[in-house]
């Protein structure tokens, strides 16, 4: 097996861990709230349960600074998260609870906590052991495993969830994350170049100057393609589709087709470049989220609403991808978990926003206004990506050959 395809491999397993469990939620608790009469604004609140994502920038720098030499710095958190998925998992297979909403929406809070932290982990390896030639294909392959782990979560067992029950679900993806973890077993990390105590005197991601601009641009870049997609299911719902006909359109066709379109964007970035794939896929999500407003204003078919949900998922996949290899270009070696996090929790912050606010649009402007306003967002998108994207690029290329190193600290106690 060569470097680049053990890089890839390792770094798949673990982003398809992250989206297993995440993508049952993502997709089912919509699909039971709604089943169970819930209000439009109900169920788009729930998106906040996602909140250990937004947050996890407080909490990136100890990751990049605390960890267990004989294990790794990235593999101490990573082994340690994936070990705390499966005991959560396990304990809702194990137990009554499985069946209780409140008991869900405990566990989401919590698995996406663990998720969130073995995520720093894993952005940092990937800064640390991807040369910029390989970050396309790879951030690519991040959202493909990630969005493989929503098929299979939010698809494949929220299909077969009439016949495993919640119990047998939740068993399920505790087998699975104990798979994914195989290939970090067999990583050996190499020693930081730098100790914790030179990479904590390093200035924050925040401080260095033009921060404050990437972070407007990554948290507009995702927002109105979120707003949008945030009312889909329930949309679905009200179009009269089952949740196994929703399972099946959003959890396994959208994901497959969001899987294709972060290989085919993370691809294209790489050939055309960092500017160009983002205002162009930018235009992708207007286009797809547009095509939801058109479906909005009649009576679709089941066909229709099937390629509506291909095409946004899609496009949403390239976009993602572009975005993600920008951010890794826009993070540094010694700092990678900080550096990327920073720029993740914006998106994920956005990702939280746009959908709790949505309900309130689609009840006051009806679906198709509300569409019609979530592509209108995704059009001012790039046009932020036009004005605030670094120029030239050499701006924030942060490469460790162009960071200046501080000088060490006064002799005494080490510190990891």
């Amino acid at each position: 097996m060569t470097g680049s395809v053990r890089r890839f491999t390792l770094l798949g397993s673990l982003y398809f861990a992250q989206g297993l469990p995440f993508g049952f939620f993502v997709q089912a608790i919509p699909v039971i709230l709604r089943s169970q009469g819930y209000s439009l604004e109900a169920i788009g609140l729930t998106s906040l349960l996602a909140a250990p994502w937004a947050l996890k920038f407080l909490w990136a720098p100890i990751v990049d600074r605390r960890w267990w030499p004989r294990i790794g710095r990235r593999r101490s958190w990573i082994l340690a998260m994936q070990l705390a998925g499966v005991v959560v998992l396990t304990a809702l297979a194990a137990t009554p609870a499985a069946d209780s909403i409140a008991a869900l929406m405990a566990a989401m809070i919590v698995l996406n906590l663990i998720a969130a932290t073995q995520d720093i982990a894993t952005d940092g390896m990937a800064v640390d052991i991807l040369p910029p030639s390989e970050r396309g294909f790879a951030n690519g392959l991040q959202v493909a495993g990630y969005r493989i782990g929503m098929i299979i979560g939010g698809g494949v067992l929220l299909g077969l969830h009439d016949h495993l029950g919640n119990r047998g679900t939740f068993a399920v993806m505790a087998g699975l994350t104990v798979l994914s973890s195989v290939p970090v077993l067999g990583v050996r990390e190499a020693a930081p170049t730098l100790s914790a105590a030179v990479t904590s005197q390093l200035p924050h991601f925040l401080h260095r100057p033009g921060a404050w601009r990437l972070v407007a641009l990554v948290f507009i870049y995702k927002f109105g393609e979120a707003f949008a997609s945030g009312m889909l299911r329930p949309f679905l719902v009200d179009a009269h589709l089952s949740p196994a006909e929703i399972g099946w359109m959003v959890g396994t066709i959208g994901s497959a087709a969001g899987m294709a379109g972060a290989l085919a964007g993370g691809a294209a970035i790489t050939r055309f470049g960092r500017r160009r794939t983002l205002i162009a896929f930018g235009l992708g999500q207007v286009a797809s989220v547009a095509g939801y407003a058109y479906l909005a204003l009649g009576m679709p078919s089941k066909t229709q609403l099937s390629l509506g949900c291909a095409f946004e998922h899609f496009a949403s996949g390239t976009a993602t991808a572009a975005l993600f290899t920008c951010m890794m270009d826009w993070s540094r070696p010694e700092t990678g978990g900080t550096d990327y996090t920073v720029q993740a929790s914006a998106v994920v912050i956005a990702q939280g926003i746009a959908p709790a606010i949505s309900g309130f649009s689609a009840e006051t402007l009806g679906y198709a206004g509300h569409f019609t306003l979530g592509a209108a967002l995704c059009l001012a998108a790039v046009a932020v990506v036009v004005a605030l994207f670094p120029r030239p690029a050499s701006e924030w290329n942060v490469a460790s050959a162009h960071v200046r190193t501080p000088a060490p600290p006064a002799p005494g106690p080490a510190t990891k």
